[in-house]
Order: C-alpha cells, then sequence, then structure tokens
C-alpha cells in the first residue's frame, strides 16, 4: 500500500542533495534528497487523504524501506496531538522503531511522533524507561527526546512533575556515559528545562555536573539567568 508514496518521494528526488545527505549523516542506506518543507507538504496532503488505520499501515511500510525520507515520511504521518480513533496501534508501532534508530535525524522525528503518544498516555512512560537499560545507544538517547515535553510545561500538575524527575533520574545515570550523543542529549533536556525551572537544573548540576562531559554542562546551564 506503500508504493505509491514511495514513488511521489522518488519523483521529487535531488540526486546531488541525496549525496550532501549521505556525507552528512554517514550512515549507509539511500538517500533521495528531499527537503523537509517538501516532505512536510507530502505528509500533511497524505494525512488529509487517508484515515488512522491506513495512515499506520502506510507509515510501516515507509519506514521498512529504510529510506531516507521513507522514515522521516513515517514519522510525520503519525505526528499529531490528537487522535480521533484509539492511538494505541500507532503508539505501538512507533514504539518499535527505538530499534532502527542509526542517526539522529530520522530518531528526532520517530520520537516527536512518540512524544504526542507519550502526552495522550503518559502511562506509557513504563515502556519507556525499559529503554535507559538498552545496550543500544540511540535507544537510550530516545529515552531523553521523547520526554522533552515535560520540560517545557509552564504548570506542570503533579503527576507531569512526578515524570520529569523520573527523567531526571535517568539523565543523571546517563552522565556517566562517555558517548557524545547521550552527553547532548544530556544538555539539551536541561537547557530546555532550564527556560522554566532554572533551580532545577542548578541542583541537577551540582549534584552530576562532574560527571558530565565539560560541553554537556557547558550548554545545560548557557541559558540559564
Amino acid at each position: 500500500m506503500h508504493d505509491p508514496y514511495l514513488m511521489a518521494l522518488h519523483a521529487l528526488a535531488d540526486p546531488f542533495r541525496a549525496n550532501s545527505l549521505r556525507e552528512y549523516h554517514k550512515v549507509d542506506r539511500v538517500y533521495l534528497g528531499l527537503t523537509n518543507p517538501q516532505l512536510n507538504d507530502l505528509t500533511k496532503q497524505w494525512r488529509d487523504e487517508v484515515d488512522l488505520a491506513n495512515r499506520i499501515t502506510i507509515a510501516d511500510g515507509l519506514w521498512r524501506t529504510n529510506i531516507f525520507e521513507a522514515r522521516i515520511a513515517a514519522a510525520k504521518m503519525l505526528t499529531q496531538a490528537r487522535m480521533r480513533d484509539s492511538d494505541e496501534e500507532a503508539w505501538q508501532l512507533i514504539a518499535t522503531w527505538y530499534r532502527d534508530f542509526d542517526s539522529w535525524a530520522i530518531a528526532d522525528h520517530a520520537c516527536t511522533a512518540g512524544q504526542k503518544r507519550l502526552l495522550a498516555d503518559p502511562s506509557r512512560i513504563e515502556r519507556v524507561e525499559s529503554w535507559t537499560r538498552s545496550e543500544h545507544m540511540w535507544t537510550r538517547r530516545a529515552a531523553l527526546v521523547i520526554t522533552l515535553p515535560w520540560t517545557k510545561m509552564n504548570n506542570p500538575k503533579p503527576e507531569d512533575l512526578e515524570i520529569r524527575e523520573r527523567v531526571l533520574g535517568w539523565a543523571g545515570d546517563y552522565t556517566s556515559d562517555p558517548q557524545w550523543f547521550i552527553q547532548k542529549a544530556i544538555a539539551g533536556w536541561l537547557s530546555d528545562l532550564g527556560k522554566h525551572d532554572p533551580e532545577r537544573v542548578r541542583s541537577f548540576i551540582d549534584a552530576h555536573g562532574d560527571a558530565m562531559k565539560p560541553f554537556a554542562r557547558k550548554e545545560a546551564v548557557r541559558l540559564l539567568k
């Protein structure tokens, strides 16, 4: 069922830009060279044309191709705040993609789709917590990226604060991880939180800052007043 959608992606292919993407992301897969605005326009049209059940089928098929733009399009097909029908099947699909993460761009788009489903049902945090124990670096990173909405809440409810503290606990454990992408994810999470709760970021740095890489510690506090 995804073939017409894959054909639409191929129709906009730009070989020169595709080569640039391959060099930038340094992952061996097919790149078509589409821009993000092109993908936004296509997937918006597709979301308007098909119901949720078919969007899930299309997204699954696009993801399985392992084409860079197809995987991003798959995530965009399932990125929306509210789903009129039950979103459980969409969540179940998104929550399997983490096993395939191997680049930040694909991972971030998939996690953006996952953020909406996690906000819709915060009890799903239990499944996300299992990712923190993975040997796969991109899976561990995804646990921080998918929970970023909890850094941006101006008036968090008690249950939101509980999730925020839970993720900060994961971040504290991650500080001993030397992987650059993990350190960068910690810094990004703290930087976003600092715009809303700078004191909590300061207390985190007091407790864990010495274990962080210097660049990550600097980035985490860069915007604090």
